[in-house]
């Protein structure tokens, strides 16, 4: 179609905003043939944009030369037509469209574009493999779920950016050639063809540079940037991926807090018109891996873990005793109602907790007249008694053990509760449920690497009452850190960083960074902290985590337009993929493999 014409056909409503109230208008309207029905003498066209569908009506007797055109339309044709706004005959209005109660008389018919057949049809129902989505994104694309996830991701950051403004903050772009700093996933490194043999680093996150900022004077900065980390996937990690960055300068972690309680009580309200109960609850990272096995616990239902060890101990069941004496734990969870289970749904279970690392899962029935299990044989029935009453046991439950590596155990029957609760139908869905997990350990001890590591980044500011401990004992030193958790998903992590520059250069060194090392990668920074750091700290949300459980998605690929598969790769583009050997000439790269 030539620009002339196009100028001549200017649409005049799109296909969503049409009602009962404009019958009789004439109307221009553009998009895609949804499905053509032909009922012999009317032909009947679903015309579909971006803004919904309405039903348009070829009639012989109105324009024969549409109608003759209209024999040749077929599924995703790009049509423009003219016609006017009628009202459907009574009885045939469709309740399910926001336009059902009118239709298109069409005078006027226009071919922009044809379409070969398409791999899938374009309805949210049809079931298409993922791979198959993937490789025909744009296909994919215009189906409307996906089209709404996308305008939901849309308001959403819109509605983050107007609340963060209107709190004083500054959106402040960071770069993304950086240097590389590997401190937990991998780096994707970028060459440098004018620096023969030196590499940038796509960021993991804005990290350094936002503390800068913070040092620079500007005290309230965010960004929604994309990150990257060269890591193995799954359904919740791409390579590169989006987050809500935010730092702040003279502030302690509640005011960082309450300052993100308000931002996402904003996005609530906007995208779902659901307002959440503030503050959120806070539990320590302690009490949660002590209840719930996990960092991020899931708090919209009970089946709490319990510790059993004393008791256990005192047993002559070996894999209970051997797990305590190799300084393990035992514990375990209470099944309400589960003692209806066979032993081979029973056993059916120990495959889930096998992923963590559990070597087997004991259990014990509780019933009105004592307990059922192979294991019960070797406590005493007080034991039995005093295990039970500690678990709430009453007569039909299931009672499930877990001994081994308290980390071991937590994981094991940290999951095990979630895959249970959503077998059992025990979470409240349309129900959310925010926590704030605080106090983390500064360190952890890493087996592989013989060294501490940093549990969430070394620029993590200790507890000012655990400083001392540091040198003795670095792994009771807590975090000024914290999570948000959003329905058993950790959407967000922060903390207050490290402004004084002694501080920061002693966690390099319990980390086993040296001077020279620590120069090396962090000299910029740790100059900048000699310059009259403030205090500060800040937080960075997972943009399309949130936004999948915003859109009840499974998997932030939903909420991504061109997402890449668990394997990073893009199947439409082909991406990764070989370049001319000149580029790699250009770069000094010569490839090995």
């Amino acid at each position: 179609m030539s620009v002339d014409l196009l100028q001549q056909w200017r649409r005049t409503h799109n296909c969503g905003e049409l009602r009962r109230k404009d019958a009789g208008a004439q109307v221009l309207l553009m998009g895609w043939v949804q499905r053509r029905r032909d009922h012999g003498g009317l032909i009947f066209v679903d015309l579909r944009d971006r803004y919904g569908i309405v039903q348009v009506v070829f009639n012989p007797a109105t324009s024969p030369q549409a109608h003759a055109k209209a024999h040749s339309l077929r599924s995703e044709y790009v049509i423009a037509i003219k016609g006017e706004v009628a009202l459907r005959p009574p009885g045939t209005e469709n309740p399910r469209l926001a336009t059902g109660e009118i239709e298109i008389i069409v005078h006027e018919l226009k071919i922009l574009n044809e379409s070969r057949t398409p791999p899938f049809p374009i309805e949210d129902e049809a079931e298409v493999a993922e791979n198959v989505r993937l490789r025909y994104r744009y296909l994919d694309l215009r189906r409307q779920r996906l089209q709404e996830n996308l305008i939901l991701r849309h308001r959403a950051a819109k509605v983050v950016r107007d609340y963060l403004s209107s709190q004083g903050f500054l959106e402040i772009e960071t770069p993304f050639l950086t240097r590389s700093t590997p401190e937990g996933a991998r780096d994707y490194l970028v060459p440098s063809r004018l620096n023969p043999g030196n590499f940038y680093a796509l960021p993991q996150s804005p990290q350094l540079f936002k503390q800068l900022l913070m040092i620079s004077g500007f005290d309230r900065y965010f960004q929604i940037v994309k990150c990257f980390r060269d890591e193995d996937l799954r359904a919740d990690r791409q390579p590169e991926f989006t987050q809500i960055d935010v730092e702040m300068s003279f502030v302690d972690a509640d005011d960082v807090q309450n300052c993100i309680e308000g931002m996402l009580e904003a996005v609530f309200r906007e995208i779902l018109g659901v307002e959440l109960k503030r503050p959120f609850p806070k539990m320590t990272y302690q009490e949660a891996i002590a209840k719930y096995g996990l960092d991020r616990p899931d708090i919209r239902f009970g089946m709490e873990l319990v510790e059993v060890t004393d008791v256990a101990s005192r047993s002559s069941f070996q894999v209970f005793t051997r797990a305590v004496e190799g300084r393990g734990v035992v514990k375990g969870i209470n099944l309400k109602g589960g003692g209806d289970r066979s032993r081979k749904e029973i056993e059916e279970l120990i495959e889930v907790v096998k992923v963590y690392g559990a070597g087997g899962l004991a259990w014990i029935k509780v019933d009105t007249g004592g307990w059922a299990s192979p294991i019960v044989k070797f406590f005493r029935p007080e034991d039995l008694r005093e295990i039970s009453d500690r678990m709430g046991g009453e007569p039909g439950d299931l009672l499930l053990f877990v001994a081994d590596r308290a980390k071991v155990v937590n994981e094991a029957l940290g999951h095990l509760r979630l895959h249970l609760a959503k077998e059992k139908g025990l979470i409240k869905e349309g129900t959310y449920q925010f926590l704030w997990v605080v106090d983390f350990p500064l360190l952890e001890y890493d087996e592989q690497q013989r060294r501490f590591v940093a549990v969430h980044h070394p620029f993590t500011a200790p507890k000012d009452e655990d400083l001392a401990l540091i040198k003795d004992a670095p792994l009771k030193v807590r975090a000024k850190a914290y999570d948000i958790v959003l329905n058993g998903e950790e959407i967000g992590g922060g903390s207050i960083r490290n402004h004084r520059v002694d501080i920061q250069r002693l966690i390099f060194e319990t980390l086993g960074i040296g001077a020279e090392e620590a120069e090396a990668k962090f000299g910029f920074l740790l100059d900048a902290l000699d310059y009259g750091a403030p205090p500060h700290g800040g937080i960075a949300l997972g943009f399309d985590r949130l936004l999948a459980l915003l859109c009840g998605a499974t998997s932030i690929r939903e909420v991504i337009p061109f997402p890449k598969t668990q394997k990073a790769t893009c199947l439409l583009t082909g991406a990764p993929a070989n370049v001319d050997p000149q580029q790699l000439k250009e770069l000094h790269l010569k490839i090995d493999i």
